[in-house]
Order: C-alpha cells, then structure tokens, then sequence
C-alpha cells in the first residue's frame, strides 16, 4: 500500500469536513492553503452551525448568521470558495443515517480524490480535542465513506437522483491521537494565512493573542516530532487509505 503524499498531483479536489465553524481553521487550514495554491479544488462542509459557541450573551439571536460568515471569511483567507453547510444544531450532532446520508450525497457529488474530517477516536490526552460534536463528524464520515459511498445499494433513492456510487481513494482524519498521525504536512510557508483565517473567528477567541501562542507552538511540536527541520511548523493527520491497489472490493 503507498503512502499518502499531500502533495502529489492526484490530489485535485479535496471535500473537508468539520463539526463547527472554525475547527478547520484550528486542524487543517495551513494544509488547505498549501493546496489550493497549488491548484487544489477544496471545499467546506461544516456540520453545525456552531449555535452554541461564542461568549457574548448578546449575540444568541445572530450567532449561527455570525458563524457562517466568519467561517466563509476564513475559508477565503486559504483560497476556498464553497461552504456548505449542513445546518445541524451544535452540541447535538450525532452519525445518525440522516446525516450520513447527507455526507454520502454531498461526496458523490463532488466525487473528491480526499475525504478530510475530524478523528472518531478520543485524544486522553487533550480533552478538548474530542469535543462530542468532533467525534461524531469523524464516525459520520467514516461510515459514510465506507461502505455507503461506494455502495449503489446504500441510499438507493440518491442513486436515483443521479449521484451514482464512488470509490474514494483517500480519507485523512485531524484532531485525533499523537499515536494515529502517520502524515505531517509543512505548514510554515502559509502559516500566516492559517494565522488569519483563525482570527475570522472573532466570536470564539476572547484571547486571540494566546491562541495564536497556542496554535503555533502545537504547530511546531507537530514538526518537531516529524523530523523537520528546527523552526519549522507543521500540520499532522491521520491518513487511510479507502481504496487502494490492493484492496479487495467488497461491501
């Protein structure tokens, strides 16, 4: 089986997934800047609307039509147009088949050479990590990419709107455990882009001076333990690999 290289010209388009506005931003967002700079078709879809986010009590009413338009700034900022939004309520997202089944609609659709989405499994180590919304966008994804994707049998009624089934090569998971990352990608060159795509998020950061101290040494920890090179940053993933060239088909 190969390994995943981020970098490679197979990579043309790249479907990321996230719980909330903003994880993205915190996971993978140097990474997306990386691609679409290179040419990379990538888009958005974020889960919830991240209703129950934020730290001023004035902004109940607005915070979801905030949200949304902090998180298609940021996406912006790293070259992505598309948005999608999902419209799920915050703190109640769950891997049910209903929004399986929108993943599964939404990847046929796209028919992405990657899947991007949260980790399933639970980070001890970092709590925060594996917020429960997290966890059920990584479990959501992953059931919907196998077998459901590739199978014309799961969902029949999309078959039958036109969105036909789709072997996906590539899902690659953040925010999970330091033991699963197997992809660390350099992040330095465009980490100032990821910088600014997080400060969008203006709703979620009551001290951005220390979330940016935050992101930027995790930034280097992850290229430390890479190997690269002293001073450089650095994203990290856990890839797998859907449908490779050996990989039995089967459902």
């Amino acid at each position: 089986m190969s390994a995943f290289d981020p970098a490679s010209p197979l990579v043309r388009r790249v479907l990321c997934f996230a719980a909330h506005p903003d994880d993205l931003d915190f996971g993978a967002s140097g990474t997306v800047a990386a691609w679409t700079a290179a040419g990379v078709d990538v888009q958005y879809c974020i889960m919830t609307d991240g209703d129950a986010g934020g730290f001023d009590p004035g902004h109940r009413e607005e915070i979801v039509a905030m949200r949304h338009e902090e998180q298609r700034q940021a996406a912006r900022i790293v070259g992505v147009e598309h948005v999608h939004f999902l419209g799920e309520r915050d703190g109640y997202l769950e891997p049910s088949h209903d929004v399986q089944r929108k993943v599964v609609a939404l990847v046929r659709r796209l028919r992405p050479d990657v899947v991007l989405a949260m980790h399933p499994e639970r980070d001890w180590d970092r709590l925060q990590r594996s917020h429960p919304d997290h966890l059920a966008c990584g479990e959501a994804v992953t059931r919907a990419v196998y077998p459901a994707v590739e199978n014309p049998y799961a969902y029949p009624e999309l078959a039958a709107e036109g969105l036909a089934a789709y072997k996906l090569e590539w899902l690659l998971l953040y925010g999970g455990p330091a033991g699963r990352e197997n992809v660390r990608v350099d992040v330095t060159d465009v980490f100032g882009q990821k910088l600014q795509a997080l400060r969008q998020h203006l709703t979620q950061h009551p001290d951005v001076e220390k979330m940016e101290a935050f992101v930027r040494a995790n930034a280097g920890r992850k290229a430390a333990d890479g190997g690269l090179a002293a001073g450089r940053l650095a994203e990290a993933f856990h890839a797998v690999a859907v449908n490779a060239a050996d990989t039995i088909a089967g459902f």
